[in-house]
């Protein structure tokens, strides 16, 4: 059994939650204890730890989740009826491969369930397994990293915190259909790894953009399978990590904006936060981003794909070569395109599909110009 991989929530959490009072978050959860363990059929989200940071070379100090999970329920939960539950923690394997096999078992069998994991890392690498746990629900993965920098490594260089990327592209089976970085600072990364992204037809957004305009990142999270968190991406000053410290970044209210973002989004199914060095001071924050994402699950108006497109309005956009179909919600105003099915095309995409965009590229459609977006998915759906 997958499940027997997570080790129970330890007997100071426990004691913690029994001193709360019956308002507060802690109180309202489903503890994976020595006596119990949670009727998954009956949770919508699974907090796990994963207590792996040996490929993050820049780690202090050992994974600690306990100031994390005390800050987190000593919370009081919004209006959510939703049944949370804290699976407990996966420890580090004898190699890190067991880690990741773990990980990939226990996430896979979690969204098979219907359940929404939040992963509390441990370091990004972990990403890796968390995308390869899709492998057994035969999809194509749209991955989004809020994150300063792209993680490419060099080609037989083998996974850590920075270079997991490269992996997650290269290996078979390929099912990596969109990659999505938000926040990345420039002078982390080189012109050849922004190039690359040019030319993978993936999507990348500088940190400078989000910071001005925030509503740029939802249509990006609307479209996500799994979202992984760098806490690096957050200035040290509003994060509290004084150990890799990084001037420039997110602000607190920003992350959680994208956290909320990542909730609210009908299609994300795994959502993971890593790179903290387990310090009291950075987990208020990690804990205030998980709340967020709670938060945002609670929000969801189960639209595109799982709903029907009869209460959507449709606009037609005539271009000069190409008609655009738009659909916006009567329901909460969010806007879609229409990827049209090429019959003679390789087709990662086996039918016409809605891609979430903004109000702003239906605007520049109306003014001929072709919403990039729109243009990157079709030209991956034919590669």
């Amino acid at each position: 059994m997958e499940f027997d991989f997570l080790e129970p929530v330890n007997e100071g959490i426990v004691s913690f939650i029994n001193s709360l009072s019956s308002q507060e978050l802690g109180s309202k959860i489903v503890l994976h204890t020595h006596d119990q363990f949670p009727d998954i059929s009956k949770i919508n989200i699974a907090i796990i730890g994963v207590l792996e940071d040996r490929r993050n070379i820049n780690m202090v100090n050992e994974v600690n989740l306990t100031a994390i999970r005390k800050k987190l329920y000593a919370m009081f939960p919004g209006n959510w009826d939703a049944s949370i539950a804290d699976l407990g923690d996966i420890l580090a394997g004898d190699s890190v491969d067991d880690t990741y096999f773990a990980l990939k078992k226990v996430v896979a069998s979690l969204i098979k369930n219907k359940v929404i994991p939040i992963v509390l890392g441990g370091s990004q690498d972990l990403t890796y397994a968390l995308y390869r746990a899709y492998d057994d629900l035969e999809q194509m993965v749209n991955l989004v990293s809020v994150d300063n920098r792209f993680d490419f490594g060099k080609e037989n260089e083998s996974v850590s915190a920075n270079s997991y990327l490269t992996k997650i592209i290269i290996d078979e089976p390929n099912n990596l259909f969109n990659y999505c970085n938000i926040g990345y600072q420039t002078y982390y990364n080189s012109q050849e790894e922004i190039d690359l992204i040019e030319k993978l037809f993936f999507d990348a957004y500088r940190l400078g953009e989000i910071s001005t305009n925030i509503a740029l990142a939802e249509p990006v999270f609307r479209d996500a399978d799994l979202v992984s968190v760098d806490l690096n991406s957050v200035k040290s000053s509003e994060s509290g990590n004084l150990i890799s410290f990084e001037p420039n970044g997110f602000n607190g209210k920003e992350i959680c904006s994208l956290a909320r973002y990542s909730g609210i989004s009908d299609k994300v199914s795994a959502f993971g936060v890593f790179n903290h060095n387990s310090t009291v001071h950075e987990a208020v924050l990690i804990a205030q981003i998980v709340w967020y994402f709670i938060e945002g699950y609670h929000y969801r108006s189960k639209e595109y794909p799982f709903g029907s497109r009869t209460n959507y309005l449709k606009y037609i956009v005539p271009l000069e070569d190409e008609e655009l179909i738009f659909y916006k919600s009567d329901k909460t105003d969010r806007w879609w395109i229409e990827i049209p099915f090429v019959s003679n095309g390789s087709n990662k995409l086996k039918r016409n599909t809605l891609l979430p965009c903004s109000y702003d590229e239906y605007l520049c459609a109306c003014n001929q110009e072709l919403p990039e977006r729109w243009w990157k998915a079709q030209r991956k759906n034919a590669l």
